[in-house]
């Protein structure tokens, strides 16, 4: 089942997803001693991002690992976490250690294998931050494409540049004890309300173990 939240806009999107986010951060630490954060790219993250740069958390005690990255060289502007050094973890200071960047830049096979490697003792993630393309693609899971099973996939020929990328599987994300879709945009209500109805898209194919948000300023039928 899927908890929808509608908000006014993105700025309310992201507010909204904070207050999940340090909610489900509390309950991980007070369970496990640490908090293992899937990250997303785009617009209404950014805006989260920023609002956590201004919060005083126990950094030491978050894990950040992606949901997707593009595959292009380290620090370049259009990869996800090089926006996420920007505009949260140098104004914090969060310790190098936790954030767990995909070497991308080796290409997507050998990236998709190493990272896989690399976050296997932080799976299952505590809670994902996904978004929803228009045609109803999530993380770098795009409808038509096929994936092995395996924790962490390498994507070819993706609909948006760049064609090479990794993303976190079906199953990883599946695995996620919470997630939360940001979705805001007029252009996504349509594909929204697919998804809603359960029609065959990725986004429609993962659902968390525990909690499933849906955050949007989209009114759906």
């Amino acid at each position: 089942m899927i908890d929808y939240q509608l908000v006014p806009d993105g700025e309310a999107a992201a507010a909204a997803a904070l207050e999940l986010v340090l909610e489900q951060a509390a309950a991980a630490i007070a369970a496990r001693g640490r908090f293992v954060l899937g990250l997303s790219g785009g617009s209404t993250p950014e805006r989260l991002y920023r609002l956590l740069a201004k919060t005083d958390a126990d950094w030491d005690r978050w894990h950040l690992v992606y949901g997707d990255e593009r595959c292009l060289p380290l620090h370049h502007e259009d990869r996800t976490s090089t926006l996420v050094a920007r505009c949260w973890l140098d104004e914090v200071g969060f310790p190098g250690k936790n954030h767990h960047v995909p070497a991308v830049e080796l290409g997507a096979e050998t990236a998709a294998a190493q990272y896989a490697a690399t976050i296997e003792p932080l799976l299952p993630l505590d809670l994902a931050l996904l978004g929803i393309g228009e045609d109803g693609h999530t993380a770098s899971l795009f409808p038509g494409h096929k994936h092995p099973a395996q924790a962490v996939v390498p994507v070819k020929g993706s609909p948006k540049p760049p064609p090479e990328r990794i993303s976190l599987s079906y199953e990883t994300l599946s695995s996620a004890r919470a997630l939360c879709f940001l979705v805001t945009g007029t252009g996504k209500r349509e594909v929204l309300q697919q998804i809603l109805r359960g029609e065959d898209l990725p986004a429609a194919k993962i659902l968390g173990q525990t909690i499933t948000s849906l955050i949007t300023d989209l009114p759906v039928d």
